[in-house]
């Protein structure tokens, strides 16, 4: 178990995949179980795990600006969401789009303003990492 000490606390315990989930690198202070605080970089274990999500990383500055255009002009066909791997989101739209006739091409025209306002960070907390497979707003 591992222990992280970010912006003044210390956060854990949790596993290497939860460790992950926070904004870490090299340099983030890593504790394990309780003991000594060493760089990340000290335990090879969280290193390959780190290697591993950068390797799965995404471009989210293109693909937010891809997503929000594709969600204003053809939202209905659900390519925002294909884009960025949620296919079970891609198949929601594209049903939604027929059993509402098409009004639900406001929801996606919404979608996509939204997508452009957002930051990168933001856009990747809400679409990328995200584990829902239809995120909306």
């Amino acid at each position: 178990m591992y222990y992280l000490h970010m912006n003044g606390q210390n956060i854990g315990p949790m596993s290497a995949a939860q460790v992950m989930s926070y904004n870490v690198n090299e340099q983030t202070k890593v504790s394990q179980d309780g003991g000594e605080w060493r760089e990340l970089i000290n335990y090879p274990e969280l290193m390959e795990e780190l290697q591993r999500k950068r390797k799965n990383y995404v471009d989210t500055d293109s693909k937010r600006v891809v997503c929000g255009i594709l969600a204003i002009l053809v939202g209905t066909l659900g390519i925002q969401y294909f884009l960025v791997g949620k296919t079970a989101g891609g198949i929601y739209t594209i049903l939604l789009s027929i059993v509402t006739c098409g009004f639900w091409s406001i929801i996606t025209f919404i979608q996509g303003i939204m997508m452009l306002c957002m930051s990168d960070q933001e856009f990747r907390a809400k679409y990328v990492d995200n584990p829902a497979s239809f995120p909306i707003f």
